[in-house]
């Protein structure tokens, strides 16, 4: 009975969800609504942590989306997003796990959301951004580390990813334009 009392009580509790930094770019607008190339668009992952008083943490999650054609940026998308998550009871590799995955799969589905937004908001059509798998980007990035440092203790900053997405359908023309190609 001495040992159920001695075990700390874990705690994850999200406590805040925000947006900390958001920009849009269309450098070509409006010529880039008249163009028929394909284009190729590219996502990048950043994470982050910022520790705070009182067993909180501030996680970010840093997506970067830029589309182009023929060498051309279409449009450059960057979001960060964070949310303070309180921590508490977990040891050190539990936390630096849900610091690396658990809270960044949390954050993601409000940055999807606020990205397909702005696409659209650009005269763009909504951009599906795939659903990932943090707990793998967590593992292969502390794979990465460990084996970079020589297997020596392994630290929680950010863990990086790069995907391809590919909007539902090729830029198009904003509505009402009335334009030809």
């Amino acid at each position: 009975m001495a040992d159920q009392q001695a075990q700390p009580t874990r705690q994850l509790v999200l406590q805040k969800i925000y947006i900390k930094d958001f920009s849009f770019e269309s450098p070509k607008a409006p010529d880039v609504f008249r163009q028929t190339a394909a284009a190729n668009t590219q996502l990048n992952l950043r994470t982050g942590r910022n520790a705070l008083p009182d067993n909180n943490v501030e996680v970010t999650l840093t997506l970067t989306v830029e589309s182009k054609a023929n060498d051309e940026t279409i449009f450059l998308i960057e979001l960060v997003q964070a949310g303070v998550f309180m921590i508490d009871g977990y040891n050190e590799e539990e936390q630096a796990a849900l610091e690396g995955s658990f809270c960044p799969a949390t954050l993601y589905p409000f940055a999807r959301e606020a990205i397909a937004d702005m696409a659209t908001k650009g005269g763009f059509p909504p951009l599906l951004l795939q659903p990932i798998n943090f707990d793998a980007l967590y593992m292969q990035a502390k794979q990465e580390r460990a084996a970079q440092a020589g297997a020596t203790t392994v630290t929680t900053d950010a863990a990086n990813a790069a995907a391809d997405v590919t909007p539902q359908t090729p830029p198009a023309e904003p509505q009402g334009s009335g334009g030809t190609h």
